[in-house]
């Protein structure tokens, strides 16, 4: 049984009845998925279009979990992803994890490593806490807290070869399509 990820603040501004600003929400992020091979995907926000509706009501993130945001949408999300020592050497399916997250069809099982993927999305990826490497079809680079990356629809993997667990925020915005 995968161990849950630990819990993301999260503070989700609003307004009140006479158009002032307020905090709306301010608790633990409830839109969690841990996945089989231990990484747990704590979804923060979640658009469904752009421009985005901030006049809508209640919590746009409150829904199933998955990888990929709504076509034309975003999803603004924290991965906490465990060493791959416990990640995938502890019997984690990869075909698997990305069935949980609705994306069996994202997941590349002849790539360089156990997670390849690739969604139609541009990712704007924060190192939080910890190290990851970003594994690239052609090479692969190591980010520590603090670093950025910009993925742009390409396959791709995380691989937390540290003994320690890493933290990443993440926004995913929808692309158009590359061909494959």
């Amino acid at each position: 049984m995968p161990r849950p990820p630990t819990p993301v603040r999260r503070v989700v501004t609003g307004h009140d009845a006479r158009g002032r600003s307020v905090i709306a929400g301010d608790g633990p992020s409830p839109n969690v998925l841990a996945t089989g091979a231990g990484a747990g995907l704590t979804d923060l926000w979640v658009t469904e279009a752009t421009p985005a509706d901030n006049a809508r009501a209640g919590d746009p993130a409150a829904r199933p979990v998955v990888l990929e945001p709504p076509r034309g949408g975003t999803i603004f999300r924290v991965v906490e992803f465990p060493p791959d020592a416990e990640r995938w050497t502890a019997g984690g399916d990869p075909a698997a994890v990305f069935a949980t997250m609705g994306a069996a069809h994202a997941h590349d099982p002849a790539g360089r490593h156990p997670g390849m993927h690739r969604t139609d999305t541009v990712d704007y990826a924060v190192v939080v806490s910890g190290e990851i490497w970003a594994v690239l079809e052609e090479g692969e680079t190591l980010l520590r807290a603090g670093d950025c990356l910009v993925q742009r629809g390409t396959n791709h993997a995380w691989s937390n070869r540290s003994d320690r667990p890493c933290r990443v925020a993440f926004v995913l915005v929808s692309a158009r399509p590359l061909p494959r």
